[in-house]
């Protein structure tokens, strides 16, 4: 078909087909091309997407004729031309996207007169047409400013996301021009988690170690502790995940350079020596905390608006182009799933995308096995013991559970009795060794406990959490000469106790 035939008799100019059931169908129809319309048109284009035009201006039909639109003459605002689309077959959508306000608001209304469920989007000009428009029953309203403003953000962002990761592969490649390992002088990444380390962290210091891997630097995964949660166990086991338990500083000697991932303080809960002997390369965490000022790195990225640090290393894994595999799809979709609490806890947008993007790669049989290990008679035990030793103040739930091998037993069994009725808050404390362990769980909206841990503890030892969910580690200082553990575990629940309470009755009385 020629250009004037496709521009002269309309029935020519607006048939496309149908490929389903071999009809003649209009695909997509645009009313009013000016510069909006024009790029919605090229981009449909690109698309493969069969497009109609109708505009008043007749030189403007004649352009893109020329350009091999299918374009006519029209005046959008009148019921006719609705007549004369609709004659041809019924188009999936319509663009609505003249510069005048009250044209757009005319054709939207002969549009789902005549068409109603047909999609229609319809642009936005004036402050109040929105409203209108929705009251039209108008499937999407357009603000080209707002759309510019998001794309103008989105843009920058993505710039930014893009300098980080460069930023990020630049340092890891820099280990191997002065590596300590034999043979064409590579060195070695050594990747630490917290001494506990769950999911998150864990999936996290795996996808470091990936990235490390795509510019040919060895890396190890190295925590201080126990991996006691039994379900961070399994979720090792299951996926086979190396890692490598060690003491201190004379195993840290073997590495180049030292990363600390889903943690933002060297040696608070992690085998780093606190600053500023502790300072390390990289720092890569989503928890706000406190002592941050005295740390340094030479890459810093610690983002709190993120629900999870695998969400962050997701986006420089998708930035850095770098394969994901089903493994480490499935320990990243595990570590943000398991820190946002199924996206149910404070979850940002950039956890969704990136657990989008994961979610087709991971295995999903993998996943529920990980999700659903047996509970240890140890962890039992812990519950058991927190229960015996309640204390309720109110919708507060403050218990100890006495000495633990497995510190993950603590904010297990907070969990566990936040789902008591009545409960608003319940924190747990433990001994773990020469350090009072705490853990605090909340679902009071008008509490936020991770800065009420922070303003408790951080004088007595390192504290931090989000809003619902905050631990804190506590050397035994004076008490560490008190032999009887039942005493010391008392002096410290009254001690912890006090502290808190009197945060949270400060807090209340602002």
């Amino acid at each position: 078909m020629s250009t004037e035939e496709r521009g002269t008799g309309h029935k020519s100019a607006g048939k496309g087909k149908d490929k389903a059931n071999g009809k003649d169908k209009i695909v997509h129809v645009i009313f009013g091309c000016g510069s909006v319309g024009y790029a919605v048109a090229k981009e449909l284009e690109a698309q493969g997407i069969e497009v109609v035009i109708v505009d008043t201006d007749e030189k403007k039909v004649e352009l893109l004729k020329e350009e091999d639109f299918v374009a006519f003459v029209g005046d959008i605002s009148e019921p006719k031309e609705i007549t004369r689309i609709k004659s041809e077959g019924e188009p999936e959508a319509f663009f609505v996207l003249s510069n005048d306000s009250e044209v757009n608001k005319k054709a939207a209304k002969n549009i789902k007169e005549k068409l109603p469920q047909t999609c229609l989007i319809v642009r936005v000009i004036e402050p109040g047409d929105k409203e209108d428009l929705e009251e039209l029953g108008v499937d999407v309203t357009l603000s080209i400013r707002n759309i510019v403003s998001r794309a103008a953000i989105e843009s920058l962002e993505r710039v930014k996301a893009q300098s980080k990761a460069k930023e990020l592969i630049a340092i890891i490649e820099a280990i191997n021009k002065k590596g300590k390992g034999k043979g064409k002088g590579k060195g070695k990444l050594g990747i630490v988690v917290h001494d506990s380390p769950d999911s998150d962290a864990i999936a996290s210091a795996l996808a470091l170690k990936q990235i490390a891997k795509n510019v040919d630097v060895p890396a190890d995964i190295l925590y201080r502790g126990e991996i006691g949660h039994h379900v961070n166990r399994a979720f090792v086991n299951i996926l086979g995940i190396e890692m490598r338990q060690i003491e201190g500083e004379k195993e840290l000697k073997e590495y180049d350079k030292l990363a600390l991932m889903d943690a933002s303080v060297p040696g608070a809960n992690n085998l780093l020596p606190p600053p500023p002997e502790g300072n390390v390369d990289i720092i890569i965490d989503h928890h706000a905390g406190n002592n941050k000022e005295n740390v340094h790195a030479d890459f810093f990225d610690v983002r709190t608006d993120n629900g999870a640090t695998s969400t962050i290393m997701t986006r420089y894994l998708q930035e850095l182009g770098i394969p994901v595999d089903k493994i480490l799809a499935t320990a990243l979709l595990q570590g943000i799933r398991t820190d946002t609490s199924s996206f149910k806890r404070e979850t940002h947008p950039s956890d969704f995308s990136a657990a989008a993007f994961l979610h087709v790669k991971a295995d999903k049989e993998l996943l529920e096995q990980i999700e659903t290990p047996p509970m240890s008679t140890e962890m039992l035990n812990v519950i058991g013991n927190a229960i015996v030793h309640k204390k309720i103040k109110g919708s507060y739930l403050i218990t100890n559970v006495g000495a633990v091998v497995n510190r993950d037993a603590i904010p297990q069994a907070a969990d566990y009795l936040l789902n008591l009725e009545g409960i608003t808050t319940a924190i747990v404390i433990g001994l773990c060794e020469d350090t009072i362990c705490v853990s605090g769980r909340s679902k009071d909206i008008r509490v936020n406990i991770g800065d009420a841990f922070v303003h408790a503890f951080e004088e007595m030892g390192s504290a931090g959490g989000h809003a619902t969910m905050a631990a804190a580690q506590l050397p035994l200082g004076i008490f560490s000469g008190i032999k009887d553990k039942d005493t010391l575990i008392q002096l410290a629940e009254d001690a912890v106790t006090k502290r808190f309470m009197s945060v949270m009755k400060e807090e209340k009385s602002e």
